[in-house]
């Protein structure tokens, strides 16, 4: 039986500057462009794994504002259910995204609204065994926690991104399955947990997991921009698992759909706010 993807995490309007290079501490550089678009990773995750099929169920938090509300109808329009979306007072969350010529980036984020997702806004979900929650560290860190033990309680599978790198207890990324790391957050783990899935840029993927580790390969493609590149891999990873994919199915899946959002521009495709 497929179950759902359920996703909780942030939103946020990317602004997005493109440069040459990237500045050195206390230098300025010119950038050639500059856009706004839809970002923040339990946003980009749930609109991947709606691209991938799944059906999305997104919790999180937006601003008062214009760009809150022309948030909520473009994911809805995507096909991500977004009515545990809260509004809250004031400015929507925020990242200041420089990406350069080799689709380099780097990223400041303001999480605004972000900061106001609390365990409350969990009471309606009623996860199912066939369900997937998708987790990430841009929500405080106390929600992630409830939600993980949620799920728990329910069956539901746990797919933790840790990103941005926090360390978490160990019982906590014990109950996940995986937790998805790049590989400079592997190596700045205290302790792996059992199931620990390491992304490795344009090599692919490596899934460690008891008695079996999966390897796959990336595809080679021209790279625009790698905004939400892991983001695409977190998502479509939730969406194969909950479909009932086999694990190496789904980090194929996961790798191939990766790869692809790096040749545009954008973290969702390239829609803009």
């Amino acid at each position: 039986m497929t179950g759902r993807v359920v996703v909780v995490g942030s939103l946020n309007v990317d602004v997005v500057a493109t440069v040459e290079r990237h500045p050195q501490s206390g230098e300025t550089v010119l950038g050639s462009a500059l856009r706004r678009m839809p970002g923040g990773k339990g946003a980009n995750q749930a609109v991947a794994a709606a691209e991938a099929g799944a059906a999305v169920v997104l919790v999180g938090c937006v601003g008062d504002d214009a760009d809150g509300a022309a948030y909520v109808a473009g994911l809805t329009a995507r096909g991500v259910d977004t009515t545990a979306v809260r509004q809250v007072t004031g400015p929507t969350g925020t990242a200041l995204v420089v990406v350069d010529h080799d689709g380099e980036n780097t990223i400041v984020v303001v999480p605004a609204a972000n900061a106001e997702v609390g365990a409350d806004d969990l009471s309606d979900l009623a996860l199912s065994p066939e369900d997937v929650l998708l987790l990430q560290l841009e929500i405080p860190l106390p929600v992630v926690e409830a939600a993980i033990h949620l799920a728990g309680g329910a069956g539901a599978r746990v797919v933790l991104n840790l990103a941005p790198f926090a360390e978490l207890p160990a019982d906590l990324l014990d109950a996940c399955d995986p937790v998805v790391v790049n590989e400079h957050e592997a190596a700045t783990l205290a302790r792996r947990p059992p199931s620990l899935l390491v992304t490795l840029g344009p090599r692919g993927a490596r899934w460690e997991r008891p008695g079996e580790q999966i390897e796959v390969d990336a595809p080679r493609v021209e790279v625009i921009d790698t905004t939400g590149a892991g983001d695409m891999f977190a998502g479509t990873l939730a969406a194969a698992l909950a479909s009932g994919a086999a694990p190496r199915d789904a980090v194929a899946a996961a790798v191939e759909a990766a790869a692809r959002s790096v040749t545009r521009a954008g973290a969702q495709g390239g829609w803009t706010l």
